[in-house]
């Protein structure tokens, strides 16, 4: 059982749009696990065998002890029955009290189509009469008590911000992990809309922005599928 189980379409998502805030919820205690449902093999950089490789290397940079990827196809997956089981077995699995999945609607068409499937999946992983098996052995339903939509690549107005300003560093280091993909000075290959050293300049520039409404430095950004209540107003400032 873990507090957080993040999910995300290809490796380097979760490391993209929410690793400062596992880093922080982890300091604060809390135990986290990452799935990625494909191997990012549709990359014009690198291949399947190499992104699993980065995706451990970020892994071992977070401190994140529980990464598993689902083997869906990249590009090619859908929102079925059968890749909506892979996800069940995965929340069963670790009966996180939060889920963390892709943005609801971002450049990279997978995003949209896999938040859409991790959410429809997360209230389906609550029915008893959908049976699943995890290593032969009969899953008890479950279903997190929140699902929060990481933004990542295209600006949404946020319902919430993490101060994740003293993991910064660790975040662009566990990004950076993934060399087939990201900037690093001498790197050959063909250019892509990620490759440049301005989208790292963006990335940076996003937290940035939205460390700015909390007057902090680096901030990440979620919206929510439900109204967040509070106990206490002040917990809110």
């Amino acid at each position: 059982m873990v507090d957080i189980l993040a999910i995300g379409v290809h490796p380097d998502d979760i490391e993209l749009n929410c690793s400062g805030t596992l880093l922080h919820q982890m300091a604060q205690g809390s135990i986290v696990a990452i799935v990625d449902m494909t191997k990012g093999e549709l990359g014009t950089r690198g291949n399947a065998v190499l992104r699993l490789k980065e995706s451990k290397k970020a892994a071992q940079i977070l401190g994140v002890k529980y990464r598993e990827n689902l083997g869906m196809a990249d590009g090619w997956f859908r929102n079925t029955k059968e890749n909506q089981l892979k996800v069940i077995q995965m929340i069963r699995r670790y009966r996180p009290k939060v889920l963390i999945c892709n943005a609801i609607k971002d450049r990279h068409p997978d995003h949209g189509r896999a938040s859409e499937l991790v959410s429809e999946a997360a209230f389906y992983a609550g029915l008893s009469k959908i049976s699943t098996k995890d290593k032969g052995k009969v899953q008890l339903p479950w279903r997190p008590l929140a699902t929060y939509h990481a933004i990542q690549d295209r600006y949404i107005k946020p319902d919430f911000l993490v101060d994740i300003t003293p993991y910064h560093s660790q975040k662009m280091e566990s990004i950076l992990a993934y060399g087939s993909q990201f900037y690093q000075a001498g790197q050959k290959g063909p250019e892509t809309p990620i490759s440049g050293k301005s989208f790292l300049l963006a990335i940076d520039a996003r937290m940035r922005d939205f460390g700015r409404v909390l007057q902090v430095d680096f901030a990440e950004g979620f919206t929510v599928e439900r109204s967040i209540g509070v106990k206490n107003l002040l917990d809110l400032i």
